[in-house]
C-alpha cells in the first residue's frame, strides 16, 4: 500500500511539474506576442506624440481615394490646418500632380511603402526595398525626403523597424483609428471614434473616404472647442 502511495505521489509531482512547465511556455509565448508593440515602442516607433500638450496630429494614409483628396485639402485650408499624408509609391507614381498639390498646400508627406501589403510578413531586404522605392519616388517628384514611415494596415515586425530606421525613418502608428475604410462607417461613427478618444499628442488615422470628408468639419470644430490644435506628425514629435 505504501509503495502504491509513493508511486502515486511521484506521478502527481511529475504531472504537476509538466502542467506548470506547459503553463509557463504558454504564458511566455502569449506575453511575447501580446507585448510586441511595447517591445518596438522605442524612439523609432510612435503610437502617439512625445509632447504633453493639447495638440492632435492627423495622419491620412493614401493608396486610393483621389476623388476625396481635393475636398480634404480645401477643408484643411479653410481651417488653417496642415496634416501628414502618408502616400504609397505606386500611388505617387500614378498621381504626381495630386501629390504636388498636397505638398504645395503645406502638408507634410510621409512614406507609406511602395505597395500596400503586409510588411510584417516581409524579411529585412523586402521591407527595405519597399520603403526605399517609395522614398525615391517621392524624392524624384517633390525633391524631399520624408521623415516618417507608416506601414500599411499597421503591420510591421522587427525587420520593418530595422529597415525603416536604417533608411532614416521613424515608424508611425496611431492612437485613434477612425476605421473609415469599413463599409459601415458613417460620418457620425467616424466623428464619435475621434471625439470620444481624444487625448494630448494623439495620432488620428484616416483615409480619403467620402464619409471622412463629411466628418472632418465636425471633428475639427469639436476638437477646437475642446481647446485642441490640429497638426502634423512633426508637430507632436519633438
Amino acid at each position: 500500500m505504501k509503495v502504491v502511495y509513493i508511486r502515486f505521489k511521484t506521478m502527481l509531482i511529475i504531472l504537476t511539474v509538466a502542467i506548470l512547465t506547459l503553463a509557463l511556455i504558454i504564458f511566455l509565448r502569449f506575453n511575447s506576442s501580446s507585448k510586441v508593440k511595447d517591445t518596438f515602442n522605442t524612439d523609432d516607433v510612435y503610437y502617439k506624440g512625445t509632447i504633453d500638450e493639447k495638440i492632435i496630429a492627423f495622419a491620412c494614409n493614401v493608396d486610393w481615394g483621389n476623388e476625396c483628396i481635393p475636398s480634404m485639402i480645401d477643408i484643411f485650408k479653410d481651417n488653417n490646418i496642415k496634416i501628414t499624408f502618408f502616400v504609397t509609391g505606386r500611388w505617387a507614381e500614378k498621381n504626381p500632380e495630386l501629390l504636388k498639390s498636397i505638398h504645395d498646400n503645406g502638408h507634410e508627406i510621409g512614406n507609406h511603402g511602395y505597395f500596400h501589403r503586409d510588411y510584417d510578413k516581409l524579411n529585412y531586404e523586402d521591407n527595405r526595398s519597399e520603403i526605399h522605392k517609395a522614398d525615391k519616388i517621392i524624392n524624384d517628384i517633390l525633391g524631399i525626403k520624408p521623415l516618417y514611415f507608416a506601414p500599411p494596415s499597421g503591420a510591421y515586425n522587427k525587420e520593418t523597424v530595422k529597415a525603416a530606421t536604417d533608411l532614416g525613418y521613424k515608424l508611425i502608428m496611431w492612437s485613434i483609428d477612425t476605421i473609415d475604410w469599413r463599409k459601415d462607417s458613417t460620418k457620425d461613427k467616424i466623428t464619435n471614434r475621434v471625439i470620444s478618444k481624444h487625448h494630448n499628442s494623439a495620432i488620428v488615422l484616416m483615409h480619403p473616404k467620402e464619409e471622412t470628408v463629411k466628418a472632418l468639419p465636425v471633428i475639427i470644430q469639436s476638437l477646437k472647442d475642446e481647446g485642441y490644435k490640429i497638426g502634423s506628425i512633426s508637430d507632436i514629435i519633438k
